[in-house]
């Protein structure tokens, strides 16, 4: 089984090897073309595909989502059942069918050309031999990639499957096939780190690139002591503020910091003597700080390194 496990992955490697090559080639102007297409788009790119090419539909419009560049998933069946409405002048449709020829898909043709919506294809159909010279590229034979204004060629040389018939390194082509559009877009469209943030709130991500001033605390909620306060009063807004550490400022300039860790250094070495004392003799001056536009992982980090 080990052999097997092997096997699938080298032929859906080789599979990505030959689209490479075909991107590097004769696929190059073909894939600019789908990128312009894309890029110059007034509406949304809607993603449409039956069966396991919908799955990798779904996923490369959620790529381009997250990375961008509005998009859609359109299902083709739902289409013809009143979603066709979803598609509107100024959209493109990326249609993916490993045989180009899925009915579902080729009824929706007709709106899509009454619309004048422009279509770009991945398939992976067969190609009619192109003669003694190998070089010479052959001409697409399915209605699907007939029918549009880019073709993009997914076709590999054998599934995956031991049988040959399960979608395996097709829709693997397919899917790198997306993911190659979408990043070339959001490299096209200048798309940054701030950019792909503002996408991604929530889970790890979201959390590893959110800003200092999402998280941090302001105005009021801040603890805040002037320099000659006693140690009393600053032990008091400590607590009453409940964040284990107060500024110490003059107006709006920070003069330092007092910490829970540090009242409990200044008791152990003090004694009750520290509570005759003032902010300013207890505080830490010049302490580290971080601009509200820094991301929080940045903060967390140089925090680390101060401990």
């Amino acid at each position: 089984m080990k052999h097997v496990g092997e096997n699938v992955v080298r032929i859906e490697a080789e599979a990505l090897r030959a689209l490479a090559d075909r991107l590097a080639g004769p696929m190059a102007a073909d894939f600019q073309r789908a990128l312009e297409l894309m890029f110059d788009c007034q509406g949304r790119v809607v993603v449409t595909g039956m069966g396991k090419s919908g799955i990798i539909a779904r996923k490369v419009a959620a790529t381009l989502n997250s990375t961008g560049s509005p998009a859609l998933y359109l299902h083709p069946v739902e289409a013809l059942h009143g979603d066709l409405g979803m598609i509107v002048r100024g959209d493109v449709v990326l249609a993916l069918s490993a045989s180009g020829e899925t009915e579902e898909i080729l009824r929706l043709l007709a709106t899509i050309k009454r619309l004048q919506v422009a279509l770009i294809t991945m398939t992976c159909d067969e190609v009619a031999a192109a003669g003694a010279d190998k070089s010479v590229r052959a001409t697409r034979g399915s209605t699907l990639a007939s029918a549009a204004d880019v073709a993009l060629d997914c076709s590999i040389s054998k599934e995956a499957c031991s049988l040959g018939l399960a979608p395996t390194a097709s829709t693997t082509t397919m899917l790198a096939l997306g993911d190659a559009l979408a990043v070339a877009l959001s490299e096209k469209r200048g798309f940054k780190e701030e950019d792909f943030a503002n996408l991604h709130p929530g889970g790890k991500l979201g959390k590893r690139l959110a800003r200092v001033e999402s998280l941090m605390h302001s105005g009021e909620a801040v603890p805040r002591v002037n320099a000659a306060t006693k140690m009393p009063d600053v032990i008091y807004e400590m607590s009453r503020k409940k964040l284990g550490v107060t500024a110490v400022v003059d107006g709006d300039q920070l003069l330092g910091v007092i910490s829970d860790g540090d009242l409990r250094r200044l008791l152990q070495q003090r004694g009750k003597d520290t509570l005759d004392l003032t902010a300013q003799d207890c505080m830490t001056r010049t302490p580290k700080t971080i601009g509200p536009e820094e991301f929080a992982a940045t903060a967390l980090a140089r925090m680390e390194e101060m401990k």
